[in-house]
């Protein structure tokens, strides 16, 4: 079991004011950020037929949950892992100009996580996706979409510590973008995850960029799958990538918390050497990289903030299962509850 208990912990709010208050930071936050974005909502699938390519691939190692469609002749169908690919379709079926796009509530199930304060079997996340011009594809862009995403969630903290004063604001004033490779630079005898933890102690709020591609000692930061986010686009010699993670310094678990994974998309030249480096380009054939190499899908910028893990760090839990219900051990279930800590 993989836990970290703060010490002395206290919820910061009664069970019932907490589950008010989840409510209110969902609606909040999705009014804000689909005006910041130009978002509309869209209904979103809970599963996909398998062998399409649609799915969230991750890092290329998680098995989807599958079942067989009895009625349509025993295809098999996959529940999502995220709506990466999906969103993108969406943008190109509606016809969503430059500048707009949608965005919608994501159900996942990742059956092969393992189980700590910030992994749960049940993924629940805003999935995003906007339509851009080729003129967008550059780091310049995604950087100003990242300071609108993490204008909102400073928006949120003020909202809460409105509603209850004892939970005081900690997120600084600006998001310090850093490279992956650059953070490689910074400590390059430590692991991408204790980089992580430097970088955030240091900076409260950080973006990192380039997930996916490997660094100059022949590591990943982070896995990404090669077909959605592009980690390969160079900038220069040094700098690579149109994609990144919003991680913030968390107080209560003393360490750095990924927020947001999100990334300027493959254009066909950056779908095909990303397939090329990971060593699938049977993908090709698929419905969706099909499409994307016939042009029948819009150039676009998206990703997914997680609903469970704001929650969690405005409300100052230590456990995700604090502002979701999920599957748990029971021996976690028993550690937990000597700490306060109550899993839904």
């Amino acid at each position: 079991m993989k836990m970290y208990i703060p010490d002395d912990y206290r919820p910061s709010l009664t069970p019932e004011m907490s589950e008010q208050t989840i409510k209110m930071l969902k609606q909040w936050f999705q009014e804000e950020f689909s005006v910041a974005l130009n978002l509309r909502r869209v209904t979103a699938p809970l599963f996909v037929l398998s062998g399409t390519g649609i799915n969230d691939d991750l890092n290329g190692t998680e098995h989807a949950v599958s079942f067989n469609v009895k009625d349509m002749g025993g295809v098999k169908a996959e529940v999502v892992h995220s709506l990466a690919k999906w969103k993108r379709m969406k943008l190109g079926a509606y016809n969503i100009p430059v500048g707009f796009g949608l965005y919608t509530d994501m159900n996942a199930i990742r059956a092969d996580e393992e189980l700590d304060n910030l992994h749960s079997l049940y993924v629940d996340q805003w999935d995003w996706e906007r339509t851009i011009s080729k003129d967008d594809r550059n780091v310049d862009f995604l950087k100003r979409m990242v300071k609108k995403i993490y204008t909102v969630i400073q928006s949120m903290e003020q909202k809460i510590y409105h509603e209850f004063p004892h939970i005081t604001p900690c997120l600084p004033d600006n998001i310090e973008f850093i490279y992956s490779e650059d953070l490689l630079t910074m400590y390059p005898d430590l692991t991408p995850k204790e980089r992580e933890f430097q970088a955030a102690k240091k900076y409260g709020a950080i973006f990192i960029i380039g997930i996916g591609r490997k660094l100059a000692n022949g590591e990943k930061h982070d896995g990404r799958a090669p077909d959605y986010d592009d980690w390969t686009t160079p900038t220069d010699d040094k700098h690579c990538g149109l994609n990144g993670d919003i991680v913030v310094w968390n107080p209560v678990l003393k360490n750095a918390f990924e927020i947001s994974s999100m990334g300027i998309r493959v254009d066909k030249t950056a779908l095909l050497r990303q397939l090329e480096l990971e060593n699938c380009l049977e993908r090709k054939d698929m419905k969706f990289h099909k499409m994307l190499l016939n042009d029948e899908m819009p150039l676009s910028i998206g990703g997914g903030i997680g609903q469970s893990r704001l929650c969690m760090f405005m409300l100052r839990c230590a456990h995700i299962g604090e502002v979701q219900t999920s599957l748990w051990p029971d021996d976690m279930i028993d550690v937990c509850r000597k700490h306060q800590i109550i899993l839904k």
